[in-house]
């Protein structure tokens, strides 16, 4: 005999569902973004700095892996906050983890170049040393380097892979989306002059892959670029290094894709290429 709900028995079980439904959706808050600073010696006053937070992780134990990602330049102090769209494609992975986006200027200093340069002006080390210790200290962190990747977008790129091949100890994966490869005036169109030959070369990602050839067979390190075919100032540059990178037996990812220089194409590939560096690091763990 099939089974007769009255109108108030369906009040009932549609309450239920909903408690039900609200009491399944309290066992997993949603991802959160959660604005911080730490006081940095390196640029002399606040390094500040998003960091978004996988569901679930105010009421776990889980350590996760961290996507260290540096914005374009020139920018104000407040270019770091530009990342919703790589929150939303990083949601979209499925795999969770958390996403840190650093402060990579001042209204002062727009285009450091994610270098050192001097006193008050040391964002290698800002980024590298200071923020990698407090975001490790504050959050629930893998804490290796097989937990960690840095990627970035136009001078970010240049900054991610800059820095990483700096401190191959630091991190596991590499990206950079629609970057260069030595550091340029705003323009994007001229090499910036960091005051001697030497740092020059320090500073140029073609030169450090040379030096750290060696590095990288005992530091296994995913590297991995794209750039728009239409990108006039920076596709010479990424074909350049995919040859020299490919020459040199070293392993990697390397893309064209059609579009410019522009969000339209970063957002397009933000999932995928978030999925390939997180393939790359130690997963959650709780």
């Amino acid at each position: 005999m099939p089974s007769v709900v009255t109108r108030a028995g369906a009040v009932v079980l549609a309450a239920a569902a909903v408690f039900a439904g609200l009491a399944f959706a309290g066992a997993q808050p949603p991802p959160r973004e959660q604005d911080d600073e730490l006081q940095s010696q390196a640029i002399a006053g606040p390094l500040h700095f998003v960091a978004y937070l996988p569901a679930g992780y105010d009421e776990g134990k889980t350590r996760y892996p961290v996507v260290y990602l540096l914005h374009g330049l020139p920018a104000t102090g407040t270019g770091y906050r530009s990342v919703g769209y790589v929150e939303q494609a990083l949601d979209a992975t499925g795999s969770p983890a958390i996403l840190v986006a650093p402060q990579g200027a001042t209204d002062s200093k727009t285009d450091p170049e994610y270098v050192d340069q001097g006193p008050g002006s040391l964002w290698d080390t800002a980024i590298t040393r200071e923020l990698v210790r407090a975001v490790d200290a504050r959050f629930r962190t893998i804490r290796s380097r097989n937990g960690r990747a840095l990627i970035g977008v136009s001078a970010g790129g240049y900054g991610a892979m800059h820095l990483a091949l700096n401190h191959l100890d630091q991190f596991a994966a590499v990206e950079s989306w629609s970057g260069y490869f030595h550091p340029t005036d705003p323009s994007g169109t001229k090499a910036l002059d960091l005051g001697s030959p030497v740092a020059n070369a320090r500073a140029n990602v073609h030169r450090q892959l040379q030096s750290s050839h060696g590095r990288l067979k005992t530091l296994p390190t995913f590297i991995g670029f794209y750039v728009g075919r239409d990108d006039t100032r920076f596709v010479a540059e990424n074909r350049q290094l995919n040859l020299e990178l490919s020459r040199a037996g070293i392993p990697h990812v390397f893309r064209v894709y059609a579009g410019g220089h522009d969000q339209n194409l970063w957002q397009r590939y933000a999932t995928p290429w978030l999925t390939l560096a997180l393939n790359h690091l130690a997963p959650a763990t709780g």
